[in-house]
């Protein structure tokens, strides 16, 4: 029996964590596995704190050991394969192991004692009690409040709950249970998101062709329990949510479980109803926008084997099942699936990692895969399925592009084109549905004084303030500062303020002015920051029939309104003159995406595209919805850059609130690199420390280094090695992050 203990501390100090050796007392022996969390005394102190098991072994070359406290309680543990994932995280992602591990745990911390309440069942079922009530059997008027309130509330309550809204007391339950009609026992609160709900059940359709070839190949991977990565190039509206549906049931047949990630909680509440419509309460969902309790009722369910499906955001990718047979990653392209704070993963790249290690399949699906990911299904590193037409043969809308240059000449000076203000209007006179997608949020995009050129900007962040007509603010939407709108110029006292810039409160401002009787629904940061008001907003869209919905990127995808026939772009320049070189790919998957709203059911749809550029070929071929030649534009571009994906790059990010101190760390970071991988042997082009594209937020100054080269495990642990010892040195000067391929270069 071993009889050390391999244990990472549970802290995010960087010094603490290595592995620590720590003996294991005889009353414990058994007890203890991989993945365990565990109390142990740590420093001179002793002071008790908490770590996790990661391995055993016979020797240490430490002489004296301590040894483990206690072992608080067995259902916490972390698997041993997510135990193994977090070690391949803190090497790729060069982060450190304890960083990893919290991943793998409920979202309240380690201390996750679950609540527990009285809870009252009905004995008998509802005939044979509503039989004992109308035969007088039963005469006290308190025990048959309680009756009639378990029969129509799903035969259990809380014993709280039903003492509350009958106003019995807990003499009548006792009476009750001594009748033989009621059970009365301790249990965990049910704190599901879902518990309230009513979904109707639905049942698989008959697939298409398209979709019958997809399921089918996919299929023979998992009877076989054979690990393979698929990715599914469907055009919007081709069917892809009920692949991924018939796919799962599959996964059942064989005993197995499932992961569904989606990109933007918006998505979540229509996922949840198609996967609940399908499979019932064997369906978990883990969000961010969940309550603390819920997380954690939703984690353990998921532990306990309670459930089989998982639906949820990034996070949900390290759900503890015991037996995933198949992880799908719905619109695969979306940079909501890189973390922005450490371990600073990609979800897409932990998933291929545990389908590895479980032997499970993987599926990416997308209208407009990333770059990278294409790339690899075309030089054959994982399978390509391509579905190019939509289900029941409904056409891809039609797509317009406005020269908003030339309506300008002709004097239209309106945020509408004529012919978007025309659509709209016929739009509305046919009842039918509109979505007008703007990507700011806010009312508008900056303040600036017309006589000295001042320019409201956030006293914490190097970022102009947007105006929030709301509270008359202005908004920094990186720090959240905000202060009151002023009237006149802190800088020169003129009263020649302007509002420069439109966001989606002012669109909605003019949607209101020129369409007085539309009614109309606003979505957007500012509008969802509610608990479930994400489902509210888009159950309103759908169930009052409302005339335009205007949004941010939230609505652009995944959404599916039969009666949605319009789509219009107020600015697709916004998304283009953006520093990172991802910008004009984001640009075609947005466009693509929110083209793709319209026309999905019986009715044709229409989109038009108002922009200033209108050659840009990111706007031409999402006007031809046409990714091939997209992506063999954009492909030529990133190899004669030494883009992704033939190149890595690697971001290191210095933060500071001394200016000088964090240039100077930048700099020496910068010709530390530059030394120590001169003789590397491999192509590597360090560039210089430069100020980030924005230089400050929340107050804290913001310079970076960039390494564009093919990572390797040598070049991870020379860097690792290097930001390590320069931490130290930097104290707590400045911060160093480290980013391998990020989405995001501001």
């Amino acid at each position: 029996m071993k009889k050390i203990a391999e244990v990472v501390i549970n802290s995010p100090a960087a010094q603490l964590g290595k592995v620590f050796h720590y003996r294991v007392p005889e009353s414990l022996t058994g007890n203890i596995k991989v993945g365990q969390v565990v109390s142990i005394p740590f420093g001179r102190s002793n002071r008790p704190v908490e770590g996790f098991v990661v391995g055993f072994t016979e020797t240490s070359e430490f002489k004296e050991l301590k040894e483990i406290g206690s072992a608080p309680d067995q259902e916490d543990s972390i698997k041993r394969e997510l135990v193994d994932i977090a070690f391949w995280m803190a090497e790729e992602y060069m982060c450190s192991l304890s960083d990893c591990l919290r991943l793998m745990l409920p979202p309240a911390g380690v201390s996750r004692q679950r609540e527990k309440a009285g809870f009252v069942a009905l004995q008998k079922d509802r005939d044979e009690i509503l039989k004992l009530i109308n035969s007088k059997r039963i005469r006290g008027s308190r025990q048959i409040e309680v009756l009639n309130y378990l029969i129509s509330s799903r035969q259990s309550g809380m014993t709280s709950e039903i003492v509350r809204k009958t106003g019995a007391d807990y003499g009548t339950l006792r009476s009750l249970r001594q009748k033989g009609l009621i059970e009365i026992r301790e249990d965990y609160i049910d704190k599901s998101p879902l518990k309230d709900k009513v979904i109707e059940k639905t049942y698989p359709f008959h697939p298409n062709r398209m979709q019958k070839e997809a399921i089918d190949k996919i299929s023979e991977y998992i009877r076989r329990e054979k690990q393979g990565e698929f990715l599914i190039h469907g055009v919007t509206g081709s069917g892809k949510t009920e692949v991924y549906l018939q796919l799962i049931s599959e996964v059942l047949k064989v005993g197995r479980q499932a992961i569904v990630l989606v990109p933007e909680i918006s998505l979540t509440p229509q996922m949840i109803q198609r996967f609940v419509g399908r499979f019932g309460d064997k369906v978990a969902v883990l969000h961010s926008r969940l309550s603390d309790g819920e997380r954690k009722d939703q984690w353990y369910r998921i532990k306990e084997n309670k459930v089989d499906v998982v639906v949820g955001a990034r996070s949900a990718v390290f759900a503890p099942f015991s037996r995933p047979g198949i992880i799908i990653i719905d619109e695969e392209h979306e940079h909501t699936y890189k973390s922005e704070k450490t371990p600073k993963y990609h979800a897409r790249d932990i998933a291929r990692k545990r389908c590895e290690i479980e032997n499970c399949v993987l599926v990416l699906g997308s209208a407009t895969p990333s770059v990278e990911t294409y790339n690899s299904a075309l030089e054959g590193r994982l399978n390509l399925i391509e579905m190019p037409e939509r289900v029941n043969n409904y056409v891809l809308p039609p797509v317009d592009i406005v020269d908003m240059r030339k309506e300008l000449e002709d004097g239209n000076k309106s945020i509408f084109s004529r012919s978007l203000y025309n659509a709209i209007s016929e739009n509305i006179g046919n009842n039918n549905q509109t979505i007008l997608f703007l990507n700011r949020r806010g009312y508008s995009s900056f303040v600036l004084c017309r006589t000295c050129g001042y320019v409201a900007r956030c006293r914490n962040c190097n970022i102009s303030l947007t105006y929030h007509l709301h509270g008359d603010r202005l908004v920094c939407h990186y720090c959240g500062y905000s202060r009151g709108n002023f009237k006149a110029c802190p800088s020169c006292g003129s009263e020649h303020i302007r509002h420069f810039g439109i966001g989606t409160q002012k669109l909605e401002e003019e949607v209101k002015k020129h369409f007085p009787t539309a009614t109309v629904l606003r979505m957007d940061m500012d509008t969802t920051s509610r608990k479930n008001s994400h489902e509210e907003i888009l159950g309103r869209f759908r169930d009052e029939n409302i005339n335009i919905l205007i949004g941010t990127q939230m609505i652009a995808k995944g959404h599916d309104f039969p009666n949605v026939t319009l789509v219009g772009v107020i600015s697709a320049d916004l998304m283009l003159n953006i520093e990172d070189f991802r910008s004009g790919e984001r640009a075609f998957q947005l466009l693509t995406q929110v083209a793709g709203r319209a026309g999905r059911a019986e009715k044709e749809g229409r989109v038009i595209i108002q922009t200033y550029e209108v050659d840009n070929f990111s706007i031409q071929t999402a006007r031809r919805q046409d990714y091939g030649e997209f992506y063999r534009q954009e492909i030529i571009l990133r190899d004669e850059l030494k883009y992704p994906p033939f190149c890595d790059i690697v971001s290191i990010m210095v933060t500071g609130v001394d200016q000088t101190k964090v240039r100077q760390t930048a700099e020496e970071i910068s010709c530390v690199i530059k030394k120590e991988l001169q003789d590397h042997g491999e192509e590597i082009t360090v560039l210089d420390a430069v100020p980030a594209p924005i230089s400050k937020i929340k107050n804290r100054y913001r310079w970076r280094i960039v390494i564009k080269c093919r990572i390797s495990r040598e070049l991870r642990e020379k860097l690792s090695r290097i930001l390590r010892e320069q931490s130290v040195g930097a104290q707590k000067a400045c911060n160093i992050s480290l980013d391998v391929n990020p989405l995001n270069m501001l």
